[in-house]
């Protein structure tokens, strides 16, 4: 994979809580657009394309601490750079 075929693929693994180690603002202010099971899907918290995953919120549910409680969903994950327009790179399991 070159390195410019690197920077226009998102991470493996991606997470919008800055809390976690998968956090990256970079990334995510570049706009990552995800696809789960054929479907885009804009509500999601957490991906990784190779184990085939996503977390996203369950309903309002808070946990003690006011932080969202996530469910984990397994299926076909893919993601890329809303930035790049039309037809960008896509990250998927191959």
């Amino acid at each position: 994979m070159s390195e410019d075929t690197h920077n226009d693929t998102p991470p493996d693994h991606l997470a919008i809580n800055p809390r976690s180690e998968y956090f990256d603002a970079d990334k995510l202010q570049r706009g990552v657009g995800i696809k789960f099971k054929g479907k885009q899907r804009t509500d999601i918290e957490e991906y990784c394309i190779s184990e085939g995953w996503v977390r996203v919120q369950a309903g309002k549910t808070v946990d003690r601490k006011g932080r969202p409680l996530t469910i984990k969903l397994t299926g076909p994950v893919e993601a890329w750079y809303e930035d790049l327009g039309e037809n960008p790179p896509v990250a998927k399991a191959d």
